[in-house]
């Protein structure tokens, strides 16, 4: 029995307007299918901020000012633990443009739970709407 592979990753929750980006994951690869917060692995040297500012400019073609802390939470997948910390972020400058993704929608906080979230962003989810869903 070896020690589960580590995985660190951030997820941005763009704000824009009111509204917060969904991203769904494309048809290859792990949970196919399923809508995440858009971010990635954070690389050697990097912190949080700076993985996720560079991640959303390179899957989506956007800036952000990265924000608040929303959750930081681990899920146990066949391929690792992911621990995946979110954060609140507000749209500088861009328009969400699809490279990796099949698809974004901009939704209320309180309609996020009507999609089919992948497990380790659903406390994410469930904190965003608490904070915000008035």
């Amino acid at each position: 029995m070896g020690s589960k592979k580590q995985i660190n990753v951030v997820g941005a929750v763009v704000i824009d307007q009111g509204l917060i980006l969904c991203a769904q994951r494309g048809p290859q690869g792990s949970l196919a299918g399923m809508w995440e917060f858009p971010g990635g692995k954070i690389e050697p040297g990097e912190s949080p901020r700076e993985a996720l500012k560079r991640e959303i400019n390179e899957e989506l073609r956007c800036v952000v000012e990265v924000g608040e802390r929303v959750e930081t939470t681990s899920h146990e997948y066949d391929f690792g633990v992911v621990t995946l910390t979110t954060h609140y972020c507000e749209l500088v400058s861009g328009t969400p443009t699809l490279t990796e993704h099949s698809d974004v929608r901009w939704l209320p906080p309180a309609e996020l739970d009507t999609l089919r979230w992948a497990p380790a962003d659903i406390p994410a989810v469930e904190k965003i709407q608490a904070d915000l869903a008035s």
